[in-house]
């Protein structure tokens, strides 16, 4: 849809399947997402903007693993995924070229690692983890190494996105009592609460230049898109249907 909610149009097929966490492609023509459209299992798939081109890019058939939550950044995509079966089913974070091959994975944690976020440079990666007992967010560098955590709470932090600038990580949070926006340094100081109210309000993605981040709430009754500055002023309305609307995802 155009930035103001006009000009809705659907990309993937009604069916009995789900499709989930679009990701553009940084030039803009293609779209990374998650769907169960082959198997009762996540994969990440690729096609065009304009819904066409369709290609599978894991495939978690042989062996009953998933994958899911792309973030696409220069010719790669990171993503979650449990693929091993040695251990219980936890989720890792795996980077693979944009055309499904040079797999890696960047993460060995006994725990759930997903969501993860590029920097604007694609050199580091956000991320959620479980590993101390309840969702914090952490950073790793591309190559898998220097992984740092960023927060450190008895709530749950999740849906990490980095700023186009690459200064700040806006983020949502339920250390309040309600899930909230926030926004945070890099090295996870200075933290400011963005949005202040009775409803959820999760899935922060930052407008390519910066000034505004659209995120998904549910103030209305129901999950719909909402866009605001980036100081947490100005919010409007942008999706107002009978359906459920969430994850929202920037054109650049």
């Amino acid at each position: 849809m155009n930035a103001d909610g006009t000009g809705v149009t659907q990309l993937t097929p009604s069916g009995p399947y789900n499709d989930y966490d679009p990701a553009w492609s940084p030039d803009g023509t293609r779209l990374a997402f998650t769907s169960t459209r082959d198997t009762p299992f996540f994969d990440i798939w690729i096609m065009n903007a304009d819904g066409t081109g369709v290609t599978r890019l894991t495939d978690g058939r042989p062996s009953f693993t998933q994958s899911g939550a792309p973030a696409w950044c220069g010719d790669r995509i990171a993503y979650y995924g449990f693929r091993e079966r040695t251990r219980d089913d936890y989720n890792e974070i795996y980077v693979m070229n944009a055309d499904g091959t040079g797999v890696t994975r960047l993460t060995f944690s006994a725990a759930s690692d997903h969501s993860p976020t590029w920097s604007p440079t694609c050199d580091r990666i956000a991320f959620v983890s479980n590993r101390d007992g309840n969702n914090e967010i952490y950073v790793i560098n591309a190559d898998g190494t220097g992984e740092t955590r960023l927060t450190d709470n008895t709530a749950s932090d999740d849906d990490p996105a980095w700023s186009p600038d690459g200064t700040s990580i806006a983020f949502s949070s339920n250390r309040d009592n309600i899930s909230d926006i926030y926004v945070m340094n890099v090295d996870g100081t200075n933290v400011v609460r963005l949005t202040d109210n009775a409803a959820a309000d999760q899935m922060p993605a930052w407008l390519p230049d910066g000034t505004r981040i659209a995120f998904t709430s549910d103030r209305g009754g129901s999950d719909h898109i909402y866009v605001m500055d980036a100081d947490g002023t100005n919010v409007i309305l942008v999706t107002n249907d009978r359906a459920t609307d969430w994850g929202p995802a920037w054109r650049r």
